[in-house]
Protein backbone atom coordinates (compact mmCIF):
# COMPACT_ATOMS: atom_id res chain seq x y z
CA UNK A 1 0.00 0.00 0.00
CA UNK A 2 1.45 3.38 -1.06
CA UNK A 3 1.52 6.43 0.67
CA UNK A 4 -0.71 9.69 -0.15
CA UNK A 5 1.31 11.80 -2.23
CA UNK A 6 2.00 15.45 -0.41
CA UNK A 7 -0.92 17.98 -1.23
CA UNK A 8 -3.03 15.04 -2.10
CA UNK A 9 -6.13 13.88 -0.33
CA UNK A 10 -6.31 10.31 0.80
CA UNK A 11 -9.02 7.77 1.32
CA UNK A 12 -9.39 7.28 5.26
CA UNK A 13 -6.94 5.24 6.10
CA UNK A 14 -4.72 5.05 3.19
CA UNK A 15 -1.73 7.02 4.14
CA UNK A 16 -0.98 4.97 7.49
CA UNK A 17 1.62 3.07 7.61
CA UNK A 18 -0.07 -0.46 7.06
CA UNK A 19 3.74 -2.19 9.71
CA UNK A 20 5.62 -1.73 12.18
CA UNK A 21 8.61 -2.02 9.79
CA UNK A 22 7.23 0.82 7.64
CA UNK A 23 6.90 3.03 10.77
CA UNK A 24 10.38 2.32 11.48
CA UNK A 25 11.30 3.45 8.23
CA UNK A 26 9.39 6.96 8.67
CA UNK A 27 11.05 7.81 11.83
CA UNK A 28 14.70 6.72 10.46
CA UNK A 29 13.55 9.64 8.07
CA UNK A 30 13.32 12.46 11.14
CA UNK A 31 16.17 13.44 13.09
CA UNK A 32 18.78 12.39 10.68
CA UNK A 33 21.40 15.34 11.97
CA UNK A 34 21.80 17.82 15.69
CA UNK A 35 20.64 20.68 12.90
CA UNK A 36 16.68 22.05 14.40
CA UNK A 37 15.61 22.93 11.08
CA UNK A 38 16.51 20.45 9.20
CA UNK A 39 14.42 18.27 11.96
CA UNK A 40 11.73 20.59 11.13
CA UNK A 41 11.88 19.95 7.40
CA UNK A 42 12.07 16.36 7.62
CA UNK A 43 9.19 16.20 9.92
CA UNK A 44 6.84 17.74 7.25
CA UNK A 45 8.14 16.01 4.68
CA UNK A 46 7.50 12.56 6.46
CA UNK A 47 3.59 14.02 7.38
CA UNK A 48 3.35 14.78 4.03
CA UNK A 49 4.21 11.49 2.91
CA UNK A 50 2.00 9.48 5.26
CA UNK A 51 -1.12 11.71 5.05
CA UNK A 52 -0.96 13.81 2.06
CA UNK A 53 -2.13 17.51 1.84
CA UNK A 54 0.55 20.12 3.40
CA UNK A 55 1.99 20.19 6.36
CA UNK A 56 4.27 23.05 8.56
CA UNK A 57 5.60 23.76 11.91
CA UNK A 58 4.71 27.02 13.75
CA UNK A 59 7.55 27.23 16.43
CA UNK A 60 7.09 29.13 20.36
CA UNK A 61 9.52 30.53 22.74
CA UNK A 62 12.15 32.22 21.44
CA UNK A 63 11.70 31.64 17.43
CA UNK A 64 8.45 31.55 17.67
CA UNK A 65 6.70 33.77 14.98
CA UNK A 66 3.80 34.50 13.26
CA UNK A 67 4.19 32.40 10.19
CA UNK A 68 5.23 28.81 9.51
CA UNK A 69 8.54 27.44 8.51
CA UNK A 70 9.10 24.35 6.71
CA UNK A 71 6.01 24.18 4.70
CA UNK A 72 5.72 21.10 2.79
CA UNK A 73 2.45 20.66 -0.03
CA UNK A 74 0.18 24.05 -1.19
CA UNK A 75 0.72 26.35 1.30
CA UNK A 76 -3.42 27.18 0.94
CA UNK A 77 -4.76 24.42 2.84
CA UNK A 78 -3.15 25.59 5.85
CA UNK A 79 -5.35 27.83 8.69
CA UNK A 80 -4.61 30.95 9.63
CA UNK A 81 -1.76 30.79 11.74
CA UNK A 82 -3.48 32.70 14.47
CA UNK A 83 -4.88 29.42 15.09
CA UNK A 84 -2.11 27.22 15.11
CA UNK A 85 -0.49 29.34 17.46
CA UNK A 86 -2.73 29.44 19.96
CA UNK A 87 -1.70 27.68 23.60
CA UNK A 88 -2.02 24.21 22.76
CA UNK A 89 -3.46 23.32 26.55
CA UNK A 90 -5.04 19.96 25.68
CA UNK A 91 -0.77 19.16 24.73
CA UNK A 92 -0.43 17.28 28.16
CA UNK A 93 -4.11 15.36 27.97
CA UNK A 94 -3.05 11.57 28.18
CA UNK A 95 -6.48 10.90 26.87
CA UNK A 96 -6.15 11.96 23.61
CA UNK A 97 -2.21 12.08 23.74
CA UNK A 98 -1.66 15.85 22.76
CA UNK A 99 -3.76 15.47 19.45
CA UNK A 100 -5.92 18.56 19.12
CA UNK A 101 -9.46 19.31 17.54
CA UNK A 102 -10.33 19.17 14.18
CA UNK A 103 -11.01 22.73 12.61
CA UNK A 104 -12.24 23.51 8.89
CA UNK A 105 -9.71 24.67 7.13
CA UNK A 106 -9.74 27.49 3.70
CA UNK A 107 -10.35 24.22 1.57
CA UNK A 108 -10.71 21.48 3.93
CA UNK A 109 -9.57 20.06 7.24
CA UNK A 110 -6.72 21.16 9.46
CA UNK A 111 -5.40 19.58 12.58
CA UNK A 112 -2.14 20.38 15.02
CA UNK A 113 -0.57 18.33 17.18
CA UNK A 114 2.08 19.94 19.83
CA UNK A 115 5.58 19.01 19.29
CA UNK A 116 6.08 18.25 22.96
CA UNK A 117 8.34 15.93 24.95
CA UNK A 118 9.42 15.93 28.77
CA UNK A 119 7.22 18.64 29.19
CA UNK A 120 8.40 20.87 27.35
CA UNK A 121 6.49 22.35 23.86
CA UNK A 122 8.44 23.60 21.15
CA UNK A 123 5.66 24.37 18.88
CA UNK A 124 2.93 22.71 16.74
CA UNK A 125 2.64 20.26 13.67
CA UNK A 126 -0.09 21.70 11.23
CA UNK A 127 -1.56 19.42 8.84
CA UNK A 128 -4.06 19.90 6.54
CA UNK A 129 -6.43 18.21 3.55
CA UNK A 130 -8.72 18.44 1.72
CA UNK A 131 -12.59 16.72 2.51
CA UNK A 132 -11.19 13.52 3.86
CA UNK A 133 -11.47 13.78 7.74
CA UNK A 134 -8.45 12.56 9.45
CA UNK A 135 -9.08 9.01 10.57
CA UNK A 136 -7.68 7.87 14.66
CA UNK A 137 -4.66 6.07 13.46
CA UNK A 138 -4.04 8.85 11.24
CA UNK A 139 -4.35 11.20 14.86
CA UNK A 140 -1.94 8.55 16.54
CA UNK A 141 0.38 8.43 13.48
CA UNK A 142 0.84 12.41 13.83
CA UNK A 143 1.11 12.10 17.49
CA UNK A 144 3.70 9.83 17.68
CA UNK A 145 5.81 11.80 14.89
CA UNK A 146 5.75 14.89 16.16
CA UNK A 147 7.37 13.71 19.64
CA UNK A 148 9.66 11.45 17.64
CA UNK A 149 10.67 14.83 16.18
CA UNK A 150 10.53 16.80 19.38
CA UNK A 151 12.53 14.79 21.16
CA UNK A 152 15.24 15.22 18.75
CA UNK A 153 15.07 18.88 18.99
CA UNK A 154 15.28 18.54 22.55
CA UNK A 155 18.40 16.84 21.95
CA UNK A 156 19.71 19.54 19.46
CA UNK A 157 19.62 22.48 21.65
CA UNK A 158 21.01 20.39 24.61
CA UNK A 159 24.15 19.72 22.16
CA UNK A 160 24.11 23.24 21.11
CA UNK A 161 23.83 24.29 24.89
CA UNK A 162 27.07 22.42 25.53
CA UNK A 163 28.74 23.02 22.36
CA UNK A 164 28.42 26.99 23.25
CA UNK A 165 29.78 26.58 26.91
CA UNK A 166 32.84 24.42 25.05
CA UNK A 167 33.37 27.15 22.43
CA UNK A 168 33.26 29.65 25.14
CA UNK A 169 36.56 27.68 27.23
CA UNK A 170 38.13 27.19 24.28
CA UNK A 171 38.48 30.97 23.54
CA UNK A 172 39.63 31.81 26.95
CA UNK A 173 42.09 29.12 26.21
CA UNK A 174 43.48 30.32 23.07
CA UNK A 175 44.93 33.85 23.58
CA UNK A 176 47.76 34.96 21.61
CA UNK A 177 51.33 34.46 22.19
CA UNK A 178 53.16 37.92 23.46
CA UNK A 179 54.62 40.84 21.85
CA UNK A 180 58.26 40.16 20.78
CA UNK A 181 60.51 42.73 21.33
CA UNK A 182 60.71 45.60 18.36
CA UNK A 183 64.00 44.17 17.00
CA UNK A 184 62.07 41.10 15.96
CA UNK A 185 59.13 40.23 13.69
CA UNK A 186 57.20 37.49 14.34
CA UNK A 187 54.03 35.63 12.94
CA UNK A 188 51.91 33.07 13.97
CA UNK A 189 49.47 30.45 12.85
CA UNK A 190 47.47 27.81 14.31
CA UNK A 191 44.58 25.41 12.77
CA UNK A 192 42.91 23.20 14.83
CA UNK A 193 41.79 19.66 13.60
CA UNK A 194 38.30 18.88 12.52
CA UNK A 195 35.21 21.51 12.82
CA UNK A 196 34.29 21.44 16.29
CA UNK A 197 37.11 22.20 17.85
CA UNK A 198 38.91 26.22 17.99
CA UNK A 199 41.72 25.08 20.03
CA UNK A 200 44.01 21.82 21.07
CA UNK A 201 46.92 21.18 22.50
CA UNK A 202 49.79 22.78 19.90
CA UNK A 203 50.70 26.48 20.35
CA UNK A 204 52.79 29.32 20.20
CA UNK A 205 54.20 31.54 22.54
CA UNK A 206 56.88 34.94 22.58
CA UNK A 207 58.31 36.21 25.91
CA UNK A 208 60.28 39.58 25.95
CA UNK A 209 63.45 38.76 27.40
CA UNK A 210 66.31 41.17 28.80
CA UNK A 211 68.95 43.27 26.32
CA UNK A 212 66.30 43.04 23.37
CA UNK A 213 66.55 39.39 23.27
CA UNK A 214 63.05 37.37 22.33
CA UNK A 215 62.05 33.63 23.67
CA UNK A 216 59.90 31.71 20.77
CA UNK A 217 58.16 29.10 21.57
CA UNK A 218 56.13 25.89 19.77
CA UNK A 219 54.88 23.33 21.97
CA UNK A 220 52.52 19.97 21.21
CA UNK A 221 50.85 18.23 23.67
CA UNK A 222 50.02 14.44 23.06
CA UNK A 223 46.14 14.20 22.10
CA UNK A 224 42.89 16.63 20.83
CA UNK A 225 40.16 18.76 21.75
CA UNK A 226 39.53 20.47 25.05
CA UNK A 227 41.74 17.91 27.41
CA UNK A 228 44.76 18.86 25.85
CA UNK A 229 43.87 22.35 25.08
CA UNK A 230 43.71 22.80 28.89
CA UNK A 231 47.01 20.89 29.09
CA UNK A 232 48.13 23.45 26.64
CA UNK A 233 47.15 26.19 28.92
CA UNK A 234 49.34 24.88 31.93
CA UNK A 235 52.43 24.44 29.87
CA UNK A 236 52.15 28.20 28.67
CA UNK A 237 51.68 29.62 31.67
CA UNK A 238 54.07 27.73 33.04
CA UNK A 239 56.77 28.68 30.53
CA UNK A 240 56.16 32.33 31.00
CA UNK A 241 57.16 32.02 34.75
CA UNK A 242 59.84 30.31 34.51
CA UNK A 243 61.61 32.58 31.77
CA UNK A 244 60.63 34.89 33.47
CA UNK A 245 63.91 34.25 35.46
CA UNK A 246 66.03 34.31 32.15
CA UNK A 247 67.26 31.26 31.95
CA UNK A 248 69.12 29.74 28.82
CA UNK A 249 66.56 27.22 26.50
CA UNK A 250 67.54 24.03 28.14
CA UNK A 251 67.11 24.89 31.48
CA UNK A 252 63.49 26.23 30.69
CA UNK A 253 62.89 23.17 29.42
CA UNK A 254 64.94 21.17 32.29
CA UNK A 255 62.45 23.28 34.50
CA UNK A 256 58.86 22.22 32.31
CA UNK A 257 59.74 18.61 32.56
CA UNK A 258 60.29 18.69 36.19
CA UNK A 259 57.08 20.93 36.97
CA UNK A 260 54.78 18.52 34.39
CA UNK A 261 56.11 15.26 35.70
CA UNK A 262 55.08 16.04 39.40
CA UNK A 263 51.55 16.35 38.07
CA UNK A 264 50.77 12.68 36.92
CA UNK A 265 48.06 13.56 34.94
CA UNK A 266 49.03 16.01 33.03
CA UNK A 267 49.38 15.11 29.17
CA UNK A 268 53.30 14.86 28.41
CA UNK A 269 54.02 17.33 25.49
CA UNK A 270 57.05 18.44 22.69
CA UNK A 271 58.56 21.84 22.85
CA UNK A 272 61.21 23.69 20.61
CA UNK A 273 62.46 26.59 22.19
CA UNK A 274 64.67 29.60 19.94
CA UNK A 275 66.30 32.27 22.39
CA UNK A 276 66.85 35.15 19.58
CA UNK A 277 69.76 37.88 20.64
CA UNK A 278 69.69 40.36 17.53
CA UNK A 279 72.22 42.37 19.07
CA UNK A 280 74.64 39.27 18.47
CA UNK A 281 72.74 38.05 15.33
CA UNK A 282 72.22 34.73 16.72
CA UNK A 283 69.67 32.16 18.17
CA UNK A 284 70.24 29.23 21.03
CA UNK A 285 67.84 26.56 20.17
CA UNK A 286 66.42 23.22 22.55
CA UNK A 287 63.97 20.85 22.14
CA UNK A 288 61.96 18.49 24.26
CA UNK A 289 60.94 15.37 21.54
CA UNK A 290 60.45 18.57 18.74
CA UNK A 291 60.80 18.31 15.40
CA UNK A 292 63.79 20.41 13.79
CA UNK A 293 63.00 24.40 13.13
CA UNK A 294 63.68 25.39 9.48
CA UNK A 295 65.74 28.53 7.92
CA UNK A 296 64.70 29.98 5.01
CA UNK A 297 67.75 32.20 3.30
CA UNK A 298 67.55 35.03 1.04
CA UNK A 299 66.66 32.87 -2.13
CA UNK A 300 63.81 31.23 -0.33
CA UNK A 301 65.71 28.10 -0.12
CA UNK A 302 64.86 26.19 2.95
CA UNK A 303 67.00 24.04 5.26
CA UNK A 304 66.61 21.96 8.78
CA UNK A 305 68.97 23.05 11.99
CA UNK A 306 70.38 20.23 13.63
CA UNK A 307 69.21 20.55 17.27
CA UNK A 308 70.22 18.06 20.01
CA UNK A 309 66.84 16.45 20.95
CA UNK A 310 65.55 15.44 24.14
CA UNK A 311 62.58 13.33 25.76
CA UNK A 312 59.50 15.50 25.87
CA UNK A 313 58.58 16.91 28.71
CA UNK A 314 56.64 15.57 31.39
CA UNK A 315 59.27 11.98 31.63
CA UNK A 316 60.95 13.56 34.34
CA UNK A 317 64.38 11.99 32.20
CA UNK A 318 65.41 15.77 31.65
CA UNK A 319 68.89 15.43 29.83
CA UNK A 320 68.55 19.03 27.35
CA UNK A 321 71.51 20.30 25.48
CA UNK A 322 71.50 23.75 23.73
CA UNK A 323 72.87 24.29 20.11
CA UNK A 324 73.42 27.91 18.96
CA UNK A 325 73.53 29.40 15.10
CA UNK A 326 73.84 32.33 13.42
CA UNK A 327 71.22 34.26 12.30
CA UNK A 328 70.83 37.71 9.52
CA UNK A 329 68.09 39.91 8.72
CA UNK A 330 68.07 38.13 5.17
CA UNK A 331 67.16 34.73 6.57
CA UNK A 332 63.84 33.64 8.73
CA UNK A 333 63.20 31.27 11.31
CA UNK A 334 60.11 28.89 10.94
CA UNK A 335 58.83 26.85 14.07
CA UNK A 336 56.42 24.10 13.71
CA UNK A 337 54.60 21.56 15.40
CA UNK A 338 54.34 18.04 13.47
CA UNK A 339 50.53 18.59 12.16
CA UNK A 340 52.66 21.08 9.17
CA UNK A 341 54.36 18.13 7.54
CA UNK A 342 53.40 14.56 9.16
CA UNK A 343 50.89 12.86 6.66
CA UNK A 344 49.28 9.04 6.87
CA UNK A 345 52.10 6.59 6.28
CA UNK A 346 55.00 8.41 5.16
CA UNK A 347 58.00 8.51 6.43
CA UNK A 348 58.82 11.69 8.96
CA UNK A 349 62.04 11.86 6.59
CA UNK A 350 60.49 12.21 3.74
CA UNK A 351 57.40 14.57 5.55
CA UNK A 352 60.45 16.89 6.41
CA UNK A 353 61.92 16.57 2.95
CA UNK A 354 58.95 18.15 1.41
CA UNK A 355 59.16 20.91 3.55
CA UNK A 356 62.32 21.78 2.31
CA UNK A 357 61.73 21.25 -1.21
CA UNK A 358 58.96 24.62 -0.48
CA UNK A 359 60.35 27.49 -2.99
CA UNK A 360 59.42 31.08 -0.95
CA UNK A 361 61.40 33.13 -3.21
CA UNK A 362 57.93 34.96 -4.24
CA UNK A 363 57.19 35.06 -0.40
CA UNK A 364 58.35 38.49 0.66
CA UNK A 365 57.02 38.84 4.35
CA UNK A 366 56.31 36.63 7.36
CA UNK A 367 52.65 36.31 6.60
CA UNK A 368 53.08 34.99 2.81
CA UNK A 369 55.97 32.68 4.42
CA UNK A 370 53.25 31.37 6.35
CA UNK A 371 50.59 31.36 3.45
CA UNK A 372 53.05 29.37 1.34
CA UNK A 373 54.12 26.87 3.57
CA UNK A 374 50.68 26.25 4.45
CA UNK A 375 49.18 26.07 1.22
CA UNK A 376 51.80 23.63 -0.37
CA UNK A 377 51.88 21.24 2.52
CA UNK A 378 47.81 21.50 2.56
CA UNK A 379 47.92 21.87 6.52
CA UNK A 380 44.05 22.46 6.32
CA UNK A 381 43.69 19.06 5.37
CA UNK A 382 45.75 17.79 7.79
CA UNK A 383 44.51 15.43 10.36
CA UNK A 384 46.37 17.20 13.62
CA UNK A 385 46.78 20.65 15.07
CA UNK A 386 49.24 22.77 12.79
CA UNK A 387 50.82 25.63 15.09
CA UNK A 388 53.54 27.34 12.85
CA UNK A 389 56.02 30.75 13.68
CA UNK A 390 57.81 32.62 11.32
CA UNK A 391 60.24 34.83 12.39
CA UNK A 392 62.90 37.39 11.52
CA UNK A 393 64.89 40.17 12.77
CA UNK A 394 64.43 43.48 11.72
CA UNK A 395 67.09 45.63 9.64
CA UNK A 396 68.59 48.60 11.14
CA UNK A 397 67.49 51.03 8.61
CA UNK A 398 64.01 49.31 9.93
CA UNK A 399 64.44 50.89 13.54
CA UNK A 400 64.81 54.58 14.42
CA UNK A 401 66.65 55.33 17.73
CA UNK A 402 64.82 57.77 20.29
CA UNK A 403 66.43 60.35 22.70
CA UNK A 404 67.34 58.10 25.01
CA UNK A 405 69.35 55.23 22.88
CA UNK A 406 66.60 53.16 23.30
CA UNK A 407 65.55 51.01 20.00
CA UNK A 408 62.24 51.33 18.69
CA UNK A 409 60.37 49.87 15.71
CA UNK A 410 59.76 52.28 12.62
Amino acid sequence: MRPAEPGRAPAPGVGVPPGLSALRAAVTRIGTTLDEDTTYAELTREVARQVGGAAAVLLSGDRGGSRYEATVGNPALLPDAWWSAAEPRQAAGPADGGFLPLVTGPAGLAVRVPLATAGRCYGVLVSAREEAPYTDAEAELLTFLAEHAASHIRHAREHDAVSGIVGKLQRALLSQPGRPHPNLDVATRYLPVGQSALVGGDWCETVRLHFGRTLLVVGDVMGHGLEAAVDMAAYRSSLRYIASADLPPHRVLRQLDELAADEPDRRPATCLIAQVDPNRGQVTFASAGHLPPAVLDGQGRTSLLPVPVGPPLGTGLGGYEPATCRLDPSQALLLFTDGLVERRGEDIDRSLQRLTEVDFRAASGLEDILDTVLARLEARHTEDDVAVLAARLRRRDQDRTTGDGAITAS
